[in-house]
């Protein structure tokens, strides 16, 4: 990739502590400028995903587990199962909890992770759960402007809903591009429940409040955003009365 790139050397915590300070011992270089980080996710997602502070403490599983409704392990492995060890595999943006480091015990030595976000602290933040990983990198760039590199699997794990959705599209097709022939792009996020399901109207509270490009989930399938769609084989799976879903997307 031609976005900047920290790689991960091996750390035997053991006899290499690593310092529990301010930001851990990495640095990252990025050729030109730093990526931008997008207007909207510092006007609505600050809160959660820039500042340091609730950054430690969303990272919690609890945390994540209380966000997705308990969901959160069903979700993770669902989309884990869609990974074999060994794989070259593409995690758009970081996730909190447990997810991270789990990813990449199911990819092993013999594969390899990537994982990009725009924001530094995401990076930082994940440096610490992956310093022990040898097979895994990080990237400070925005997803939408990776190369041309392609991977087995690309996972898009509730990623989606925050975009806005006039950017939604571009998301897609970006993420599309980066899969081989015969490799897949998973898809793990909202989508819109059945009528019935007692955690809708708080659910459409939430979003109205706090997530404001969520509903374009409720109006639209993920295969929709696509430009080329019949180029891949699309499979879909909801979980928790619709609440939640899973699109898999592999390549002709």
């Amino acid at each position: 990739m031609d976005s900047a790139t920290v790689s991960l050397k091996h750390v035997n915590p053991a006899t290499h502590p690593v310092p529990q300070a301010k930001a851990p011992p990495i640095r990252l270089v990025t050729p030109g400028q730093k990526p931008e980080v997008p207007a909207y996710l510092e006007e609505i997602y600050r809160w959660a995903y820039l500042d340091p502070r609730n950054v430690r403490w969303l990272n919690h599983e609890p945390v994540v587990r209380l966000i997705l409704w308990n969901q959160h392990v069903k979700l993770r492995n669902s989309a884990f199962a869609e990974v074999e060890p060994g794989q070259n595999v593409l995690q758009s943006t970081c996730v909190y909890g447990q997810y991270l480091p789990l990813l990449a015990e199911r990819i092993g030595e013999e594969g390899h992770l990537s994982l990009v976000d725009v924001a530094e602290v995401q990076l930082t933040n994940a440096y610490r759960r992956l310093h022990r990983f040898p097979h895994v990198s990080l990237h400070h760039a925005n997803v939408m402007d990776l190369s041309d590199k392609q991977f087995d699997v690309a996972i898009s794990y509730f990623l989606l809903h925050e975009i806005p959705d006039q950017d939604k599209k571009r998301a897609v097709n970006v993420l599309l591009s980066k899969v081989r022939p015969g490799g897949k792009l998973v898809f793990i996020d909202y989508d819109k429940p059945h009528w019935w399901h007692p955690l809708k109207p708080i659910t459409s509270f939430v979003f109205d409040t706090l997530e404001p490009f969520a509903k374009g989930l409720w109006h639209h399938e993920i295969r929709d955003f696509a430009e080329e769609p019949d180029a891949f084989e699309w499979r879909k799976e909801n979980f928790f009365g619709k609440l939640f879903q899973k699109v898999v997307a592999t390549r002709r």
